[in-house]
């Protein structure tokens, strides 16, 4: 039987890199939004909010697609009710609110970088999970090189220092340990549910907290208009896309495969916000960091040669 797209080299390659693309284009996006719904960097409340109503709408429009490809939304079982609610707790929302506060005390380089541990918390979780995912030598020096590249693209944007803050680069650790945890969880729950069903379930049901966090904080949107709404609806397409490539992939292929793909995303955000925001594109850690990056990635994904009798 021909494999699929999503279980071929070429085609892991392909949609992987389109769900970095994806997530990469969501720094920009949100620093418009930011500017266009008046919230401003402090305003942690209603970056929740924001946060929350974008991945609610990503979740429902997954959920009607399926409904319209005739998948059963409703057909989950008490159990499998429980375990989606707990995928969307972890993965959407305590990952985000670990995140954003981190964020909120630590610079932005420095968060990029951090947030990119979560690649090391997936291989080596991975490792003592799943038999065929085992960590070896090639493949963690696929995960320093494709690290050194997240290093390097961030390279003069801003100090990096040596300083260390529970509530600043801990809780981005935190939020990267959180993510990878919730991801092997969910590769486990797709095995027995619809990858598409389970992400619009998981993301609705984490975009619901974040709302009711933000609502509960104070936090308001003001400016909602057709630039803005469309803005968002952006956000949600991309994340109801890339969620559910990503869930896909992830159940058919080993995770320390996949989440080494994670290394583009910081490099896809700093090259698009170089682009929306009007920053000069010709920089040379651009170039490099991608160059280590794939280079990292190819190791980590190289298939293994088998031994010789």
């Amino acid at each position: 039987m021909k494999p699929s797209l999503y279980q071929t080299r070429s085609g892991v390659f392909a949609l992987a890199t389109l769900c970095c693309i994806l997530w990469g284009s969501a720094y920009p996006a949100i620093k418009n939004g930011y500017a266009l719904l008046h919230i401003a960097p402090a305003d942690i409340a209603s970056q929740m909010l924001f946060a929350g109503w974008r991945f609610a709408l990503a979740g429902l429009i997954l959920l009607v697609v399926a409904a319209a490809m005739k998948k059963s939304i409703l057909g989950l079982s008490g159990r499998q009710v429980g375990q989606v609610a707990l995928l969307g707790l972890t993965q959407t929302a305590i990952q985000y609110v670990f995140f954003y506060i981190g964020l909120a005390h630590a610079s932005g380089v420095k968060s990029s970088i951090m947030n990119a541990t979560g690649v090391f918390f997936s291989v080596v979780l991975a490792h003592f999970i799943y038999a065929n995912d085992r960590l070896n030598g090639r493949k963690a020096l696929g995960c320093l090189i494709g690290f050194l590249g997240v290093v390097v693209v961030n390279l003069g944007g801003g100090p990096l220092g040596f300083d260390f803050s529970l509530l600043g680069e801990g809780f981005v650790i935190i939020a990267a340990f959180v993510l990878a945890a919730a991801s092997i969880y969910g590769k486990r729950l797709s095995a027995d549910m619809d990858p598409m069903v389970m992400t619009g379930w998981q993301l609705f049901v984490g975009g619901a907290i974040l709302v009711l966090i933000g609502m509960v904080g104070g936090g308001q949107l003001e400016g909602i208009d057709l630039q803005s709404g469309g803005l968002l609806l952006y956000m949600a397409l991309l994340s109801s896309v890339a969620f559910a490539v990503w869930s896909l992939l992830l159940k058919h292929n080993p995770v320390g495969m996949i989440a080494a793909f994670n290394f583009l995303i910081p490099v896809f955000g700093v090259s698009l916000s170089a682009i929306f925001l009007g920053e000069s594109l010709l920089r040379w850690s651009y170039l490099a960091a991608l160059i280590l990056v794939c280079a990292g990635i190819w190791l980590v994904t190289r298939p293994s040669t088998p031994a010789k009798a």
